[in-house]
């Protein structure tokens, strides 16, 4: 063991006695221009491609009214926002595996990505991280005026130190074999629909 801790302090020494004299800029993360029309337009349309889609809604009635139409046959609707009382509250859920009977999920997403159509979803906007996975449809709350252009923007809003999971979400769960056929709801949510509240 000693002779391979000599053998890197060795190459170490190397190297630092190598280095360039000369110092080096940061290159710097330049400004991306901001995609041409409205953010929420340009999000409305990313979602569509992802299989999603965005309705405006303009009351929390008009929202529960919009999820009874969307989904008629639900039993089980899953709420983590207090606008919409659904029939089980995910702060009661204490296993994630109690979330296997969900037809419907409710989230409220902490920001939205124009140029992707993807919402920023952390443990805390989810309640149980289980939730936004095993249900079989996802509705998502948006304020559109948090709706920001690019990654770039998104991720200086991401504050991942101060929650211990979170994830960009796209649209209902994807997938495609080798045939390109494409399957929603594979692996997750069959269907997104994002409210705009």
């Amino acid at each position: 063991m000693e002779t391979s801790n000599n053998n890197r302090e060795t190459i170490l020494r190397s190297i630092r006695a190598n280095l360039p004299n000369v110092e080096v800029e940061h290159p710097g993360i330049r400004a991306f221009p901001r995609p041409a029309g409205g953010l929420k337009t340009l999000f409305e349309q990313r979602l569509t491609e992802a299989g999603g889609v965005a309705h405006d809604v303009r009351s929390v009635a008009e929202a529960e009214s919009k999820l009874k139409l969307l989904h008629p046959e639900a039993k089980v609707i899953c709420s983590a926002v207090p606008e919409i009382a659904g029939t089980r509250r995910a702060e009661k859920v204490r296993d994630g595996h109690d979330l296997a009977d969900v037809d419907v999920g409710v989230v409220r997403a902490q920001f939205g990505v124009a140029e992707s159509g993807a919402v920023w979803l952390t443990q805390e906007d989810l309640v149980v991280d289980a939730l936004g996975f095993l249900s079989q449809h996802l509705v998502v709350l948006l304020d559109p005026k948090q709706i920001v252009p690019d990654m770039h923007a998104a991720y200086r809003r991401v504050r991942l130190n101060e929650s211990a999971f979170g994830c960009f979400m796209m649209g209902p769960s994807a997938t495609a074999d080798v045939e390109a056929t494409l399957v929603h709801g594979a692996q997750g949510a069959r269907s997104l629909n994002l409210f705009f509240v």
